[in-house]
């Protein structure tokens, strides 16, 4: 909304200062500064409403250490993160930016649905919370809607170079290169619709979600939007339960969660920016530099928030910060298509996914073969095996930190090992 007004302010009345808030970068220091401050405020008082109305989390016996003095630690901290990211993003965004009107789509849906699971947890008195086909069916829900948003809107675009034969030169939005190919033709820039994505380490190439219909022949481009809706559903499902299952330990699913974006911010500024864009020879897609603004908002909601957060906790995000932590990431990856740079950037995610699915799946299979069942991890996710090796939690988050550190700086390098 500020955008608007300053807007206003410079072009009718040339107010000294007032056009600062056309760069994305004040924009997106401000963002991040709104929302570190915010959350700190709020979140003092959201902790005192949420301690009178005895908002306290439900532990169970784990056998962890530490775990008795976690006992009526208020929960639905998540509040203050969403909080935290919305207000920001409405002051300093441009709210016609149709990534952004995604992005704060997939904050709500997701929260809402957090908020729900833990509602039921807290004051229904039931541990297991939302059911688990309902949160699915949520995240089935954005992904279907994030799909669609990104298949049909008409702003959606990216840049291509294009032979100048295969389009009208004077269409709005070409800009013509003097640029020819080994055969001479000449290419112009367009904006246009396209159904392809980032491929990491590999230079000028990029996936086309057509190819997973292609077997339609003549119907292919028709119904691509199928296929990448499916993958849009696989992601924000497999993303936002991932950090679901990290936010286990004090700390550890908000410091990840900051790491990576702060990493999704420095994807969003190349990839909107035709310099770095064709410098890096990667896709270049118009308007979604904007992102940084989120991206802003969303770094200093994870960092405020750590400050009641890191061991000892004061507060737990729960559900309600949790799976829309996860949901954005996905959400924010996918609209600056470097979705298959996921798995690196979300390493930690991954993992502590994978722990999980290989823990139950080993001991039941052990169980049917030999009528017991067996595990490979102490107890998982994987943090919680740590624990019960003896680790302190402080430890076990710091060196997870380090390790989505490190996972985030490998996710840079592969804009120039390509």
């Amino acid at each position: 909304m500020l955008y608007y007004l300053f807007e206003l302010l410079d072009k009718q009345y040339d107010i000294p200062g007032a056009g600062v808030f056309k760069y994305i970068s004040f924009r997106t220091a401000m963002s991040l500064i709104v929302s570190l401050l915010f959350s700190l405020f709020i979140g003092k008082r959201i902790i005192k409403m949420l301690y009178q109305k005895q908002v306290g989390e439900t532990i169970r016996d784990l056998g962890l250490a530490g775990e008795k003095e976690k006992k009526g630690t208020p929960t639905m901290g998540g509040l203050i993160i969403l909080s935290s990211i919305l207000l920001p993003t409405f002051l300093f965004a441009r709210l016609d930016n149709v990534y952004i009107v995604t992005l704060l789509i997939s904050t709500v849906w997701l929260g809402i649905i957090g908020f729900l699971d833990d509602y039921i947890k807290v004051f229904k008195k039931d541990k297991e919370g939302l059911a688990g086909r309902f949160k699915i069916m949520g995240q089935v829900g954005l992904g279907v809607i994030v799909g669609c948003i990104l298949s049909f809107n008409e702003y959606v675009v990216v840049r291509e170079k294009i032979p100048v034969s295969d389009f009208n030169v004077s269409a709005k939005g070409s800009v013509i290169e003097n640029i020819s190919n080994t055969s001479g033709v000449l290419y112009s820039t367009q904006n246009v619709k396209s159904t392809k994505t980032t491929i990491p380490f590999l230079k000028n190439h990029e996936f086309d979600y057509t190819s997973l219909v292609s077997w339609l022949g003549d119907d292919t481009k028709k119904y691509a939007w199928i296929a990448f809706t499916l993958v849009v559903i696989f992601i924000v499902t497999a993303v936002s339960n991932g950090a679901n299952i990290t936010d286990g330990i004090d700390g550890l699913a908000t410091g990840t969660s900051a790491i990576i974006g702060t990493n999704l911010a420095v994807l969003a500024y190349v990839t909107g920016n035709t310099v770095f864009a064709n410098y890096l020879g990667i896709m270049y897609i118009p308007n979604a530099g904007e992102l940084m603004v989120f991206s802003g908002a969303f770094i200093g909601a994870c960092v405020g928030f750590l400050w009641y957060n890191a061991y000892p906790a004061q507060v737990f995000m729960g559900d309600t910060g949790s799976l829309a932590l996860g949901g954005i990431i996905a959400v924010f990856a996918i609209c600056i298509r470097k979705e298959f740079l996921i798995p690196i950037m979300c390493g930690i995610f991954l993992i502590e996914n994978a722990s999980v699915i290989i823990q139950v799946s080993y001991f039941k299979y052990t169980r049917k073969k030999y009528g017991e069942g067996r595990r490979i991890f102490k107890m998982s996710p994987l943090h919680h095996h740590y624990q019960k090796s003896g680790y302190h939690e402080a430890k076990i988050v710091s060196r997870f930190w380090i390790v989505g550190i490190m996972l985030a700086v490998l996710t840079l390098v592969t804009l120039k090992l390509r």
